[in-house]
C-alpha cells in the first residue's frame, strides 16, 4: 500500500515511510492510496468473533502489504489485551466505552498499536547507523497519557509529550508526567492548538531533523489514527451479537456519534464505513470548539483559536484531521469545494454544547439511567438524545473513564466516584517535566541540546 499526501506535493511514501515521518515533506497529512472494502462474509459472521480477530481482519485490510501477516497478528493481539463493551444507557441510545485500556482512555489502542508497529519497523532496520527515533506528540489531555504509556520503555525511541499548562486535568497530567526513563513531558505557556503548532514546526525545521529523527504518535500519523477504527467494527459485532442472541427483528439504522477534538476518532470511522461497515450516518459532538459544526451547516472551514471547556480533550480550534475527511470525500480534490461539502453533510452531521449544557446532560442522564457519563461522552449522548430519528439505533462513544475527570464529574453529580487502581499508581509518581514557552525558537533550542 501507498500513501499520499493531503497537500499534493510531497512523493508517495510506504507505510514505513508514513510511519516513521509521521507527516508529509508538504505539511500534509499521509492517506492510503486505496481503501479495500470487506467481504461479505466478514460481516455476515462479525458477531461470532473476537474483538482481537476483529481488528485482525481490519489491520490486514490496511497493513497487510507492508507488515508480515505473523508479525501483524502479534501487534494486534499484544495491543488488545482488553475489550469494550457495548452498554445500553437508554432506549435505543449504547454507550461504546473505550476506557478499558491502561490509561482509561479510547487512545490507547491507537498508541499501543504504532509503538508496537514502529518497533517492528526499527527491529526489521536493526543495524542500520540511524539512532534514537524521537516521538514528539502534542495532547489536549488523554492523548499524553496513552503514547507515553504504549511507548513506556521502548527501546530506540524517546517520546516529548507536548501539553497545555493548566489545561489538563489533574489525572491525566500525571499519567504523563511522571513516568520518567524514555518518557519527557513539556508544559507549554499556551493552548492546545500552541502545542501542534510547535510539534508541526519541528517536522517542517530542516536543521533540527538532521539533527535528530522525529515522527509524531498524534493521530496526524497513519499508525495512530487507523487503528480506532477496530472500535467501530466491534461495536456493531457486539450489537448483532445482541440481536442475534435475543432472536430479535430489530432492523434499524445503525447511528455512530463520536465526540471530536482533533477529529481523529472519527475520520477512522469513516475509513471503516468504506471498507464496508453498515452506519447509515455519523454525528460528530463537539463542545464550544465547534469550528467543524459550522462548516457543516455553512460549507466554509474557519479555524480560530480554542476555547478551554468541561471537556478538554476535544478543545481545539483547528482539527488536523479535517484535512483527511475533506480529501476522503473530495476525491483526492476532484470534486469541487460545493461538492464535497455536499457529500460530507450526505453522511456526517454535527452538533455542539456549552459547558452549561454539558452539565446538566451528565445530571439527567445519572438521574435518569444511574450511568456516569464523562464530559466529553456527555457530547455524544446529548447528541444521540437530540438527533436520533424514528428507525435509528445509536452508540455513542464514552472516550475515557469518568474519574479521569474526578472533580469536575463529582462536583457536577454530587458523589464520590471511585478512582480505579491504575489510576491511583499514576498519582503517586513524582512531577517531571520540561518548562516551555510557546515559541518554537525555544523549543527547537531545548530539542538541538538533547
Amino acid at each position: 500500500m501507498k500513501y499520499y499526501s493531503t497537500n499534493g506535493q510531497a512523493p508517495v511514501a510506504d507505510l514505513e515511510k508514513a510511519v516513521v515521518k509521521g507527516l508529509a515533506e508538504d505539511r500534509g497529512l499521509y492517506m492510503p492510496e486505496k481503501i479495500h472494502r470487506l467481504p461479505k462474509q466478514f460481516f455476515d459472521d462479525i458477531h461470532t468473533l473476537s474483538f482481537r480477530d476483529i481488528a485482525y481482519n481490519v489491520a490486514s485490510n490496511f497493513f497487510g502489504d507492508d507488515v508480515d501477516m505473523d508479525a501483524l497478528q502479534d501487534i494486534v493481539y499484544d495491543t488488545l489485551s482488553f475489550d469494550c463493551p457495548v452498554v445500553e444507557v437508554s432506549p435505543n441510545i449504547y454507550a461504546l466505552e473505550l476506557f478499558h485500556g491502561p490509561t482509561l482512555a479510547f487512545k490507547d489502542v491507537g498508541a499501543r498499536f504504532m509503538a508496537r508497529l514502529l518497533g517492528y519497523f526499527l527491529r526489521r532496520r536493526a543495524g542500520a547507523a540511524d539512532g534514537v527515533v524521537n516521538v514528539l506528540v502534542a495532547t489536549s489531555g488523554d492523548t499524553g497519557s496513552a503514547v507515553a504509556n504504549g511507548f513506556l520503555g521502548v527501546e530506540g525511541i524517546h517520546v516529548y509529550v507536548l501539553y497545555p499548562k493548566g489545561k489538563v486535568s489533574p489525572i491525566q497530567e500525571c499519567q504523563f508526567t511522571t513516568l520518567g526513563q524514555n518518557i519527557t513531558a513539556v508544559e507549554v505557556d499556551g493552548v492546545f492548538d500552541d502545542c501542534q503548532r510547535l510539534v508541526k514546526s519541528a517536522f517542517m525545521d530542516e536543521e533540527l531533523n538532521r539533527h535528530m529523527r522525529l515522527t509524531s504518535a498524534n493521530s496526524i500519523n497513519v499508525a495512530r489514527f487507523l487503528p480506532q477504527a477496530f472500535y467501530y467494527f466491534n461495536a456493531y459485532a457486539r450489537l448483532k451479537e445482541q440481536i442475534v442472541n435475543s432472536k430479535s427483528s430489530n432492523s434499524k439504522s445503525l447511528v455512530m456519534c463520536v465526540p471530536s477534538g482533533n477529529f481523529g476518532n472519527i475520520c477512522s470511522a469513516l475509513f471503516g464505513h468504506q471498507m464496508g461497515l453498515p452506519v447509515s450516518r455519523f454525528i460528530a459532538a463537539n463542545n464550544a470548539n465547534d469550528v467543524v459544526y459550522q462548516y457543516l451547516k455553512t460549507g466554509k472551514y474557519e479555524p480560530k483559536a480554542s476555547i478551554q471547556t468541561l471537556a478538554n480533550a476535544m478543545d481545539v480550534g483547528d482539527p488536523s484531521n479535517f484535512a483527511r475527511i475533506v480529501n476522503l470525500y473530495s476525491k483526492n480534490g476532484e470534486l469541487t469545494e460545493e461538492q464535497t461539502h455536499k457529500a460530507i453533510t450526505a453522511l456526517i452531521s454535527g452538533a455542539t454544547y456549552s459547558d452549561e449544557q454539558i452539565k446538566q446532560t451528565m445530571k439527567q442522564c445519572y438521574k435518569e439511567t444511574g450511568y456516569v457519563l464523562d464530559p466529553h461522552g456527555a457530547c455524544g449522548y446529548q447528541a444521540l438524545k437530540d438527533g436520533l430519528r424514528d428507525g435509528e439505533i445509536g452508540v455513542f462513544c464514552e472516550t475515557a473513564h469518568p474519574a479521569k475527570f474526578k472533580e469536575k464529574v463529582d462536583d457536577i453529580l454530587g458523589i464520590d466516584i471511585e478512582i480505579p487502581d491504575r489510576l491511583k499508581a499514576f498519582m503517586e509518581g513524582e512531577k517531571q517535566s520540561v518548562e516551555m514557552t510557546n515559541s518554537f525558537d525555544d523549543f527547537k533550542a531545548y530539542l538541538m541540546k538533547q
